[in-house]
């Protein structure tokens, strides 16, 4: 039947995945063949072969529940990889056929009860049955993962939520059943795979509802939904060391979250340590995976080894060409790393390249990439060709809009590039630092003290030049705003930290002066309050912290700032002695 790739090519090349490299032909698909066929596509993918994945699972995944949860998965790995809408689009549409697929092998009765059945080894029948909520409840969450990575806005989250309410009652019956039965049937391969699946659900589940702002929460209880974080890491981190099919995927939510969700949507601690733990192994068993080699080189941007980090982008980008997409989150990476070096020119070099080739945002790319030429000198932007102000000009006719919905970054660019729209223009100051902030970014060039110094120069200049315009504009003190909050963050990550907070006071006393950037007060209320729980005064932190969450409303970023308060009022009350 189906076979993993050509044999002859498996023996000159080191494929590593030789434990499946060969499946027998059936005329119907088990359970237990169904689960190796899956694991052997799953390897293909961790080498590059994504095409020879999807060829191998094709052919069954309209009539065996793990093909089509296997097709589905690879699909939705892609999407939340690229963020392209036409890759979401194509995932969501293969998601639904999945979940018919699955539907056809589920049982009517109780979930619990057929555990007990499949405990007592009844028949294969009720075996599937089993596998089948499990498959059927992954499969709704993998789109509730899709309306994480579509839209940051709140209301598409509460929805998201209650679509996939199903999921979650199903994985937490699931548990129930596991708790129940775990020691009786704890050496059973299909139960450790069925474990397996309920580890990914309820660790993922819980991980992604902890992140949730308070206000939200409370709305999602009344449906039966509550998330502990705590709880949902140890899942994921149980489920990535058992000997099971989702292993990897417990591993690589866990990186996920560790290298990009707690640096976006919270306050920038993802546990690096625990990341490399996990890819190490992995790292031995697919050396050239671009998957693999991807997040190593996100973590060592995060450690703040940028040549490293750069280096490994570089390899994961010549691994592969089938799935350009992971390319193109290269360059995204690229563009940033020489961005926090301040390289302008490779910056731009890399911003040039997404605008080209990725479909995902254009709007963001064209804007970063005249943010970043606004950084350089006349002769430096004359030798590239461009010219920032039409850039600029563009941004707002490439803004687009997902589920119905604008994206909160394409907002912000087209708002701030409205700038451009006068005769005679008025340049953004420090665009690409700006932008920086908003990635998060001074949080990852912080453990940089040379990268950071050079970044206070820049900001100082631009300080300077404010200071020293004879014919102030109206966008004078939002620029000076901007200038202050970014010199406050250089400060406090060099450790300066009272003239840090002199700066963030500074800003919070202009709030009646500011005209267009009203994010500046809420964001920098949030920075003074990390900045007084580093040193000690969490009463303080605390102050500051509510003040942004329950008194600003409608301005830009609101979404994003949100789930950051939520994660540092989570920190503060869980850190009863302060961290300098």
């Amino acid at each position: 039947m189906a076979h993993v790739g050509n044999g002859a090519a498996a023996e000159e090349e080191e494929c590593f995945e030789d434990a499946y490299d060969r499946i027998p032909a059936a005329c119907q698909m088990d359970l237990q063949t169904a689960i190796q066929e899956t694991q052997c596509a799953l390897n293909l993918v961790l080498n590059n072969k994504f095409s020879q994945a999807l060829d191998l699972l094709k052919p069954w995944w309209r009539h065996s529940m793990y093909h089509a949860l296997g097709y589905s998965s690879i699909l939705v790995m892609q999407a939340t990889m690229t963020f392209e809408h036409r890759d979401i689009q194509i995932a969501m549409a293969t998601i639904k056929d999945a979940l018919q697929t699955c539907q056809r092998f589920r049982k009517r009765n109780s979930v619990v009860g057929s555990l007990s059945s499949l405990v007592s080894k009844q028949s294969n029948l009720q075996e599937e049955e089993m596998h089948a909520e499990i498959c059927y409840a992954e499969c709704l969450l993998q789109k509730a993962t899709l309306t994480f990575v579509q839209d940051e806005n709140m209301i598409s989250f509460i929805k998201g939520g209650i679509k996939i309410r199903t999921s979650y009652q199903i994985y937490k019956d699931c548990q129930n059943g596991l708790n129940v039965t775990q020691d009786a049937a704890g050496q059973s391969d299909s139960f450790r795979q069925f474990e397996g699946g309920v580890r990914l659900g309820i660790g993922s589940f819980n991980l992604m509802l902890s992140l949730l702002p308070q206000r939200i929460l409370r709305l999602l209880e009344f449906i039966g939904f509550s998330g502990n974080r705590d709880f949902g890491l140890s899942q994921l981190r149980e489920g990535a060391s058992s000997q099971s099919l989702r292993s990897i995927l417990c591993a690589l939510t866990l990186l996920f979250y560790h290298t990009y969700v707690s640096l976006i949507l919270g306050t920038g601690e993802g546990n690096l340590a625990e990341a490399e733990a996990l890819l190490e192994p992995y790292q031995q068993k697919y050396p050239k995976g671009s998957i693999i080699l991807f997040y190593s080189a996100r973590i060592a941007t995060l450690k703040g080894n940028f040549q490293k980090a750069q280096s490994r982008y570089e390899e994961c980008i010549s691994s592969q060409q089938e799935w350009k997409q992971i390319n193109h989150l290269c360059f995204w990476e690229l563009m940033w790393t020489h961005t926090y070096q301040q390289d302008w020119l490779q910056a731009y070099r890399y911003a040039h390249l997404l605008c080209k080739e990725s479909r995902w945002s254009k709007a963001i790319y064209v804007y970063q990439k005249a943010a970043i030429l606004s950084m350089m000198s006349e002769e430096e932007v004359k030798k590239t060709g461009e010219n920032i102000v039409e850039l600029f000009r563009q941004v707002e006719g490439l803004k687009q809009r997902l589920a119905g919905k604008s994206i909160p970054t394409e907002k912000f660019a087209v708002r701030k590039s409205r700038r451009y729209k006068a005769a005679a223009p008025i340049p953004l100051l420090v665009p690409a630092l700006e932008m920086m902030y908003v990635w998060n970014g001074f949080t990852i060039v912080g453990k940089r003290a040379d990268c950071t110094e050079s970044l206070l120069v820049t900001v100082e200049t631009a300080e300077e030049q404010l200071r020293n315009d004879p014919n102030p504009s109206e966008f004078h003190p939002d620029d000076s705003c901007l200038v202050q909050m970014l010199k406050g963050l250089c400060l406090k990550y060099l450790g300066r930290l009272l003239q840090a907070e002199l700066c963030f006071t500074q800003v919070l006393s202009s709030e009646r002066r500011i005209r267009y950037d009203h994010y500046l007060i809420p964001f920098t209320l949030y920075e003074l309050g990390l900045l007084y729980k580093q040193q000690g005064d969490l009463d303080k932190a605390t102050t500051y912290i509510c003040n942004a969450k329950m008194n600003y409303k409608d301005y830009s970023m609101e979404s994003r700032l949100h789930f950051r308060l939520h994660a540092a009022l989570s920190s503060l009350q869980a850190s009863p002695v302060s961290t300098p």
